[in-house]
Protein backbone atom coordinates (compact mmCIF):
# COMPACT_ATOMS: atom_id res chain seq x y z
CA UNK A 1 0.00 0.00 0.00
CA UNK A 2 0.98 3.49 -0.64
CA UNK A 3 0.99 6.66 1.43
CA UNK A 4 2.21 9.74 0.51
CA UNK A 5 4.46 7.99 -2.04
CA UNK A 6 5.64 6.09 1.26
CA UNK A 7 5.47 2.09 1.06
CA UNK A 8 3.29 0.45 4.49
CA UNK A 9 4.19 -2.93 4.46
CA UNK A 10 2.71 -5.67 7.06
CA UNK A 11 5.46 -7.23 8.92
CA UNK A 12 7.73 -8.78 11.65
CA UNK A 13 11.30 -7.30 12.58
CA UNK A 14 13.28 -10.32 12.60
CA UNK A 15 17.14 -8.73 13.17
CA UNK A 16 18.31 -5.51 14.30
CA UNK A 17 21.98 -4.17 14.59
CA UNK A 18 23.47 -0.52 15.24
CA UNK A 19 24.41 1.19 12.49
CA UNK A 20 26.92 4.27 13.04
CA UNK A 21 26.15 5.72 16.04
CA UNK A 22 22.12 6.19 16.43
CA UNK A 23 20.98 4.34 13.94
CA UNK A 24 19.65 0.39 12.95
CA UNK A 25 19.60 -1.88 10.04
CA UNK A 26 16.31 -3.80 10.20
CA UNK A 27 15.57 -6.86 8.15
CA UNK A 28 11.95 -7.00 8.15
CA UNK A 29 9.91 -10.21 6.96
CA UNK A 30 7.07 -8.61 4.86
CA UNK A 31 3.60 -9.60 3.73
CA UNK A 32 4.08 -8.10 0.06
CA UNK A 33 7.51 -7.90 -0.18
CA UNK A 34 8.88 -10.83 1.40
CA UNK A 35 12.54 -10.04 2.87
CA UNK A 36 13.41 -6.38 3.18
CA UNK A 37 16.08 -4.27 4.70
CA UNK A 38 15.67 -1.23 6.08
CA UNK A 39 17.35 1.61 8.30
CA UNK A 40 15.78 3.25 11.17
CA UNK A 41 17.52 6.70 10.96
CA UNK A 42 17.64 7.89 14.99
CA UNK A 43 16.43 4.68 16.61
CA UNK A 44 18.93 4.68 19.06
CA UNK A 45 18.05 8.00 20.65
CA UNK A 46 16.50 7.56 23.57
CA UNK A 47 13.12 9.76 22.62
CA UNK A 48 13.22 8.76 18.61
CA UNK A 49 9.50 7.76 17.56
CA UNK A 50 11.75 4.31 16.10
CA UNK A 51 12.92 3.12 19.63
CA UNK A 52 10.37 0.86 20.09
CA UNK A 53 9.55 -0.14 16.87
CA UNK A 54 13.18 -1.27 16.13
CA UNK A 55 13.56 -4.78 17.45
CA UNK A 56 12.83 -7.87 16.74
CA UNK A 57 9.35 -9.85 17.40
CA UNK A 58 8.04 -6.13 16.57
CA UNK A 59 4.90 -7.23 14.39
CA UNK A 60 2.15 -4.28 12.50
CA UNK A 61 2.27 -1.86 9.85
CA UNK A 62 5.85 -0.34 8.58
CA UNK A 63 5.88 3.36 6.80
CA UNK A 64 8.94 3.04 4.25
CA UNK A 65 10.61 5.38 2.02
CA UNK A 66 11.97 2.86 -0.82
CA UNK A 67 15.87 4.25 -2.00
CA UNK A 68 18.29 2.06 -4.36
CA UNK A 69 19.16 -0.36 -2.26
CA UNK A 70 17.56 -0.37 0.72
CA UNK A 71 14.07 1.25 2.42
CA UNK A 72 14.13 3.40 4.78
CA UNK A 73 11.70 3.54 8.02
CA UNK A 74 9.83 6.77 8.74
CA UNK A 75 6.82 5.41 10.84
CA UNK A 76 5.60 2.10 12.63
CA UNK A 77 2.46 0.74 14.00
CA UNK A 78 2.91 -2.01 15.97
CA UNK A 79 0.54 -4.38 16.64
CA UNK A 80 1.99 -7.07 18.89
CA UNK A 81 5.53 -6.16 20.54
CA UNK A 82 5.72 -9.78 22.13
CA UNK A 83 7.25 -8.60 24.83
CA UNK A 84 6.33 -11.59 26.82
CA UNK A 85 8.65 -13.59 25.22
CA UNK A 86 11.46 -12.15 27.10
CA UNK A 87 10.19 -12.88 30.23
CA UNK A 88 11.89 -16.24 30.57
CA UNK A 89 15.27 -16.52 28.33
CA UNK A 90 15.07 -20.01 27.44
CA UNK A 91 11.37 -19.09 25.74
CA UNK A 92 12.89 -16.08 24.14
CA UNK A 93 15.99 -17.83 22.57
CA UNK A 94 13.24 -20.03 20.93
CA UNK A 95 11.69 -16.89 19.56
CA UNK A 96 14.92 -15.52 18.19
CA UNK A 97 16.16 -19.20 16.48
CA UNK A 98 12.36 -18.52 14.97
CA UNK A 99 13.26 -15.75 13.74
CA UNK A 100 16.61 -17.00 12.29
CA UNK A 101 15.18 -19.65 11.12
CA UNK A 102 12.77 -17.39 8.60
CA UNK A 103 16.07 -14.99 8.01
CA UNK A 104 17.76 -17.91 6.59
CA UNK A 105 14.72 -19.52 4.12
CA UNK A 106 13.27 -16.60 3.11
CA UNK A 107 14.07 -14.63 0.01
CA UNK A 108 14.45 -10.49 -0.40
CA UNK A 109 11.75 -9.00 -2.45
CA UNK A 110 9.72 -12.80 -2.80
CA UNK A 111 6.61 -12.40 -1.33
CA UNK A 112 6.06 -15.27 1.28
CA UNK A 113 2.50 -14.70 3.42
CA UNK A 114 2.76 -18.37 4.44
CA UNK A 115 6.15 -17.63 6.37
CA UNK A 116 4.79 -14.83 7.89
CA UNK A 117 1.67 -15.79 9.13
CA UNK A 118 3.40 -19.21 10.55
CA UNK A 119 5.72 -17.25 12.63
CA UNK A 120 3.17 -15.09 14.13
CA UNK A 121 1.22 -17.99 15.50
CA UNK A 122 4.34 -19.98 16.17
CA UNK A 123 5.24 -16.93 18.82
CA UNK A 124 1.54 -16.77 20.12
CA UNK A 125 2.02 -19.96 20.74
CA UNK A 126 5.32 -19.83 22.63
CA UNK A 127 3.83 -16.46 24.70
CA UNK A 128 1.00 -18.45 25.57
CA UNK A 129 2.73 -21.41 27.42
CA UNK A 130 -0.05 -23.34 26.89
CA UNK A 131 2.56 -25.58 24.97
CA UNK A 132 5.86 -27.37 25.20
CA UNK A 133 8.55 -25.26 23.95
CA UNK A 134 9.97 -28.14 22.12
CA UNK A 135 6.89 -29.22 20.62
CA UNK A 136 5.86 -25.90 19.42
CA UNK A 137 9.95 -25.76 17.93
CA UNK A 138 9.35 -29.19 16.15
CA UNK A 139 5.61 -28.16 15.01
CA UNK A 140 7.54 -25.02 13.24
CA UNK A 141 10.76 -26.35 11.79
CA UNK A 142 8.32 -29.44 10.10
CA UNK A 143 6.02 -26.41 8.68
CA UNK A 144 9.10 -24.35 7.79
CA UNK A 145 9.64 -27.40 5.56
CA UNK A 146 6.28 -27.83 4.58
CA UNK A 147 6.24 -24.42 3.12
CA UNK A 148 9.81 -24.48 1.88
CA UNK A 149 8.67 -27.76 -0.36
CA UNK A 150 11.79 -29.99 1.24
CA UNK A 151 9.51 -31.90 3.91
CA UNK A 152 9.71 -35.38 4.22
CA UNK A 153 7.54 -37.99 2.17
CA UNK A 154 5.19 -39.36 4.96
CA UNK A 155 2.02 -40.32 3.59
CA UNK A 156 3.47 -43.02 1.55
CA UNK A 157 6.84 -45.60 1.38
CA UNK A 158 9.05 -43.58 -0.96
CA UNK A 159 9.97 -47.19 -2.49
CA UNK A 160 6.73 -49.02 -3.61
CA UNK A 161 4.40 -46.22 -2.41
CA UNK A 162 2.06 -48.29 -0.20
CA UNK A 163 0.29 -46.91 2.94
CA UNK A 164 0.64 -49.80 5.23
CA UNK A 165 3.06 -50.62 7.86
CA UNK A 166 5.27 -47.26 7.49
CA UNK A 167 6.91 -47.45 10.36
CA UNK A 168 10.47 -46.65 9.28
CA UNK A 169 12.39 -43.56 8.61
CA UNK A 170 15.05 -42.65 6.10
CA UNK A 171 16.67 -39.45 6.87
CA UNK A 172 18.74 -39.95 3.58
CA UNK A 173 15.66 -41.10 1.28
CA UNK A 174 13.88 -37.87 2.76
CA UNK A 175 10.68 -40.10 3.94
CA UNK A 176 9.04 -42.98 5.16
CA UNK A 177 9.65 -46.81 4.04
CA UNK A 178 8.10 -49.81 4.29
CA UNK A 179 9.82 -53.36 6.16
CA UNK A 180 10.17 -54.89 2.29
CA UNK A 181 11.90 -51.10 1.10
CA UNK A 182 13.71 -50.62 3.88
CA UNK A 183 16.25 -53.43 3.16
CA UNK A 184 20.31 -51.33 2.48
CA UNK A 185 18.82 -48.50 3.99
CA UNK A 186 19.65 -46.84 7.46
CA UNK A 187 16.44 -46.19 9.35
CA UNK A 188 14.97 -45.14 12.39
CA UNK A 189 11.57 -46.79 13.41
CA UNK A 190 9.33 -44.95 14.26
CA UNK A 191 5.35 -45.58 16.16
CA UNK A 192 2.34 -44.56 13.92
CA UNK A 193 1.40 -41.81 16.56
CA UNK A 194 4.66 -40.06 15.29
CA UNK A 195 3.78 -40.47 11.40
CA UNK A 196 0.15 -39.25 12.18
CA UNK A 197 1.47 -36.06 14.04
CA UNK A 198 3.93 -35.31 11.07
CA UNK A 199 1.09 -35.73 8.80
CA UNK A 200 -1.06 -33.82 10.76
CA UNK A 201 1.61 -30.82 10.84
CA UNK A 202 2.47 -31.28 7.18
CA UNK A 203 -1.20 -31.05 5.88
CA UNK A 204 -3.35 -29.10 8.34
CA UNK A 205 -3.58 -24.78 7.75
CA UNK A 206 -1.01 -22.79 9.75
CA UNK A 207 -3.90 -21.93 11.77
CA UNK A 208 -5.29 -25.03 13.22
CA UNK A 209 -1.72 -26.37 13.86
CA UNK A 210 -1.25 -25.36 17.43
CA UNK A 211 -3.98 -27.46 19.12
CA UNK A 212 -2.68 -30.39 20.32
CA UNK A 213 -0.43 -32.08 22.63
CA UNK A 214 2.11 -35.26 22.73
CA UNK A 215 2.76 -37.20 25.45
CA UNK A 216 7.16 -36.87 26.00
CA UNK A 217 7.94 -40.31 24.52
CA UNK A 218 6.05 -39.14 20.98
CA UNK A 219 7.32 -35.78 21.55
CA UNK A 220 10.79 -37.33 21.90
CA UNK A 221 10.64 -39.43 18.83
CA UNK A 222 9.45 -36.90 16.56
CA UNK A 223 12.23 -34.13 17.77
CA UNK A 224 14.77 -37.03 17.21
CA UNK A 225 13.71 -37.43 13.25
CA UNK A 226 13.26 -33.69 12.29
CA UNK A 227 16.10 -32.56 13.87
CA UNK A 228 18.43 -35.36 11.77
CA UNK A 229 16.76 -34.38 9.06
CA UNK A 230 17.30 -30.83 9.41
CA UNK A 231 21.03 -31.25 10.14
CA UNK A 232 21.59 -33.58 7.37
CA UNK A 233 19.51 -31.77 4.67
CA UNK A 234 20.27 -28.19 5.61
CA UNK A 235 23.48 -27.95 7.23
CA UNK A 236 23.59 -24.65 8.70
CA UNK A 237 24.19 -23.80 12.08
CA UNK A 238 21.84 -21.52 14.09
CA UNK A 239 23.05 -19.69 16.29
CA UNK A 240 19.88 -19.49 18.60
CA UNK A 241 20.18 -23.24 18.79
CA UNK A 242 23.24 -23.39 21.28
CA UNK A 243 21.59 -22.75 24.49
CA UNK A 244 18.43 -24.39 23.22
CA UNK A 245 20.11 -27.63 22.21
CA UNK A 246 21.84 -28.43 25.72
CA UNK A 247 18.67 -30.57 26.29
CA UNK A 248 19.49 -34.14 25.57
CA UNK A 249 17.91 -36.31 22.61
CA UNK A 250 17.77 -39.80 24.52
CA UNK A 251 15.63 -41.26 21.66
CA UNK A 252 17.27 -44.78 20.17
CA UNK A 253 16.74 -45.79 16.87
Amino acid sequence: MMNNNNLVLKGIVLSAMPVGDYDKRLCILTQERGKIVAFAKGARRPNNQLVAAANPFCFGEFELYQGKNAYTLSKANIQNYFRDLTNDISTAYYGFYFLEFANYFCQENVENLEFLKLIYQSLRALESHKFDNKLVRVIFELKVLTIEGIAPMVFRCIGCHTSEELNYFSIEHSGILCPKCKKNAKVYKISDATRYTMQFIISQKIEKLYTFKLSDEILSEIRYVVKKFIDYHIQHKFKSLEIIEQDVYNYKS
